[in-house]
């Protein structure tokens, strides 16, 4: 077993030093084929740079996919007391996000179940995705060739440095949330500051809108249920003179359909009610606005009677499994592969105090604490073959 681990180990520490951004995944894509083929697991590429690969038992039965994302994000990576025999080659780009370990898991799972093929009928696909990190990621991508067909279920899971080493977080329905990006655009009048009786001010106007927005949205949806901010604001090239336009960028995230309707709605209602307050008679054309809403991942839906399923098979073999977790604001494309067929995903925990690893996802300084990387193959390869055993216990097949 300690060679084993030290395989995994090995295997996480080199993809880090080798990160690709999304859809540039070349030498990663290359990288998972080859290990495959040394486990003997066929496989091909899917998805531009992603890999797919299966593994089938000694008859037919039902086929669950497990998937792993393998980009990495644009941070250049700082040097740590953890990182130094294996840190960032590739600089301004690093696995910031934990997708390293998540292909060294389920690589580890791969040879796990390999050398378990006599003792279970049906079949595990592997997915090796690209581009989870930038929308529209790449999970819509590997649907559309076909990467889930003849799958029944599907698996995932995320390493999370603000989670406790070796904790496992799930629940069953909404799990994380949709992402949002607003961008608007406001159309005033310039002019000279001494004579603001011929302007039509957009900084004051979206001034209004900033201060204002929060406070409406809650009247109409829980704040604990959204979350919303501004990102960047550009207007202006003169300090003394009141700018033509302004834009602005945010986004938003919540956890179902009516609540992003209802931001949507309000913040239509406000841009609505500033244009009329701010109106002038002798000015006609403005004030005026243009509001576009981009959806990016839906609300990540965790399969209720899987989930359930699962987390009690988890509690019995794992000591720390919180299986009601509280749904958290991230957002991932794997929601995508849950509106298609049932599964879940699960948080696995990093931060670890009294070793010093306590640095959040994208962190510059992010690090994992190894010692997960076990406890991740454990975790999916257990739900994989209990799957196989009984799957009406998790599809209520009949």
């Amino acid at each position: 077993m300690r060679s084993f681990e030290k395989w995994v180990l090995d295997i996480r520490r080199e993809f880090h030093m080798h990160p690709e951004l999304s859809f540039n995944e070349y030498g990663t894509q290359e990288r998972i084929m080859s290990i495959l083929k040394e486990l003997g697991v066929e496989c091909r590429k899917i998805a531009g740079t992603g890999v797919i690969a299966e593994l089938k038992g000694r008859g037919p039965g039902p086929c669950i996919a497990i998937r792993s994302d393998i980009d990495a994000l644009a941070v250049h990576e700082s040097v740590t007391r953890f990182n130094e025999g294996y840190i960032s080659l590739n600089p301004g780009v690093m696995h910031a996000c934990g997708h390293d370990g998540h292909m060294a898991i389920v690589l580890g799972v791969a040879r796990l179940i390999r050398e378990k093929q006599s003792d279970f009928c049906g079949s595990v696909r592997f997915i090796f995705q690209p581009a989870e990190e930038v929308p529209p990621g790449g999970a819509s991508r590997v649907i559309d060739e076909g990467g889930l067909n003849g799958v029944d279920a599907i698996i995932g899971l995320h390493i999370f440095g603000d989670v406790d080493a070796g904790a496992i977080n799930v629940a069953p329905g909404p799990f994380m949330a949709s992402s949002n990006r607003f961008r608007l655009k406001i159309i005033g009048k310039g002019g000279h500051h001494s004579t603001p009786q011929y302007c039509i001010d957009p900084i004051q106007i979206v001034s209004e809108f900033i201060s204002s927005l929060h406070h409406l949205i809650s009247e109409k949806v829980a704040p604990t249920d959204y979350v919303l901010g501004f990102g960047t604001i550009s207007s202006g090239r003169q300090f003394n003179r009141s700018p033509d336009v302004l834009e602005l960028d945010g986004s938003f995230r919540t956890f179902n359909e009516h609540d992003t309707g209802m931001i949507e709605g309000v913040m239509s209602s406000l841009l609505d009610s500033l244009m009329h307050s701010y109106s002038r008679t002798d000015i006609s054309g403005v004030p005026a606005y243009e509001l576009d809403i981009q959806h990016g991942y839906p609300v990540l839906f965790n399969d209720l009677l899987f989930t359930d399923t699962a987390s009690t098979l988890l509690r019995s073999r794992f000591p720390f499994v919180n299986a009601n977790a509280r749904a958290i604001f991230g957002a991932e494309d794997f929601a995508y592969y849950l509106q298609k067929i049932p599964g879940m995903y699960v948080i696995l925990g990093t931060r670890n105090v009294h070793k010093g690893i306590v640095e959040g996802n994208h962190s510059a300084s992010f690090d994992i604490d190894e010692d997960v990387l076990i406890t991740g193959i454990e975790l999916l390869s257990s739900v994989a073959l209990d799957f196989m055993k009984r799957p009406e216990a998790y599809l209520g097949w009949k």
